[in-house]
């Protein structure tokens, strides 16, 4: 099978876009999560046209293959891994900017487009695409697109659902399907373009994308709050929440993840605070507008209030927080980074329940957050050849999802389900919502061939 599916493959792409060699195709075998099983593919191919991207679905369909689409192979849920014997179609070289229109505020993308090279093309026009997930320099739109990803933005300006406008899409057997519109508005049937964003690559494969814009803001200020306690950290975004304020960021670090970044990188942050708050505006007036959050992080318990006098300044503090992820893998080599969800009002319920699972498990876990939607990342570090400790952080980490869920909140946010939490979208949908899920994919995907054993 395997020749004549490499074989098939050729006749319709470049030599050197099909790749067979096992020393090379092992390295696009997984993403950066942890705890998720990987296949060995049989080929990888780098299609750089629409058309190519057609030939390999319909030669998998005709020869029953799976196929894994990736993109950069950033994600933590294992949504990229490879399965025994697949295709995987990485679409890195799919990366071109085939538009940006200022009059309709829109970018037309190619899936391969890394999210900082889109950004920084729209800037010259005066316009942000606003999505900006941690990995932004490396991340790909169609791998965002696939995750429905978020970022530190998203407390303002939505995540990546809200961008897209439509989608060009290769289904299973290799059929185009266009979705969606170029328009500011548009409701003509069901909306597909919704349901591929986030589909992890299970119902199709994105090949191109119309992208909402919106006009370039200004500078934003950043403020960093120090507090005594994660609890009151928490009752600080509740207020600022709750008196209307619309930080263009609004993020927390706890005590473990602030000591972790000053290891990796020297930054001075205050380490004998437990929480550290970081809002942002990017408002005509961002000063003002720190004053009033400065003085609700006080009343709320803030030990110190630091504004920042300008942009330098508050790019070092966001850079501290970008940092996070990557200094607590510096912890213990290896890392479990959740992304579990939950309703503002109950952050500080989260927060203490996850310090209570490691003392529980014995394990260094550090909390960063997207505080002013709620969205999570507790990190669990771990020594990954201490098979003791790699059983008590899976279990660790299956208790903090079960956590939110009992909070009222989701197993993902921004991260997806992939290989790594499928046990529990089941748990969260329930069986109808299940069976429906599983409908939906027969219908796109009638042979199961897109991305399987992902989401469920």
């Amino acid at each position: 099978m395997s020749s004549a599916l490499v074989e098939a493959l050729r006749a319709g792409l470049p030599a050197d876009a099909v790749l067979t060699d096992p020393d090379v195709t092992s390295s696009y075998a997984h993403d950066m999560a942890s705890f998720c099983d990987a296949g060995a593919p049989a080929v990888v191919v780098l299609p750089r046209t629409v058309e190519q991207v057609q030939h390999v679905m319909r030669t998998a369909t005709a020869l029953r293959v799976p196929v894994v689409p990736q993109g950069a192979r950033t994600g933590l849920s294992g949504g990229a891994n490879a399965s025994d014997g697949c295709v995987v179609v990485s679409l890195v070289k799919m990366d071109r900017i085939l538009e940006i229109s200022p009059v309709d505020r829109i970018a037309v993308v190619e899936p391969g487009v890394v999210n900082a090279t889109l950004s920084r093309a729209v800037a010259e026009h005066g316009l942000a695409y606003p999505p900006d997930p941690s990995s932004w320099e490396m991340c790909t739109i169609g791998g965002n697109i696939g995750t429905a990803s978020g970022g530190l933005c998203c407390v303002k300006y939505g995540v990546t659902a809200e961008y897209v406008l439509g989608l060009d899409v290769v289904l299973a057997d290799g059929r185009l399907l266009r979705t969606g519109r170029r328009t500011a508005k548009g409701v003509a049937g069901y909306d597909l373009t919704r349901l591929f964003v986030g589909s992890e690559g299970s119902l199709g494969i994105v090949v191109r994308a119309v992208l909402a814009l919106k006009p370039r803001p200004p500078r934003q200020l950043v403020l960093a709050a120090e507090f005594a306690s994660a609890a009151a950290a928490c009752d600080a975004v509740c207020a600022v929440m709750a008196k209307g304020h619309l930080p263009s960021l609004l993020e927390l670090m706890d005590r473990t993840t602030i000591r972790a970044v000053n290891s990796l990188a020297h930054m001075g942050l205050p380490e004998t605070t437990e929480a550290l708050l970081l809002a942002a505006f990017d408002t005509p007036d961002p000063a003002a507008d720190l004053a009033a959050v400065g003085a609700l992080c006080e009343a709320a318990g803030a030990t110190q209030v630091v504004p920042a006098e300008d942009a330098a300044e508050s790019e070092l503090l966001l850079q501290a927080r970008r940092l996070s992820l990557t200094a607590l893998e510096a912890v213990k080599g290896t890392t479990m980074i959740d992304d579990v969800c939950v309703p503002r009002s109950r952050l500080g319920d989260l927060l203490d329940g996850v310090e209570r699972i490691a003392e529980k498990y014995a394990l260094t876990i550090g909390v960063c957050a997207h505080a002013g939607d709620g969205n999570t990342h507790p990190t669990v570090c771990f020594d990954a050849a201490d098979p003791d400790e790699s059983r008590r952080a899976r279990e660790s980490f299956d208790e903090i999802m079960a956590l939110g869920l009992d909070l009222g909140g989701t197993i993902t946010g921004e991260h997806g389900v992939g290989v790594l939490k499928k046990e529990w979208l089941a748990r969260e949908l329930g069986p109808v919502g299940v069976e429906m899920q599983r409908a939906v994919k027969a219908a796109f995907d009638p042979h199961h061939l897109l991305n399987p054993g992902k989401l469920f």
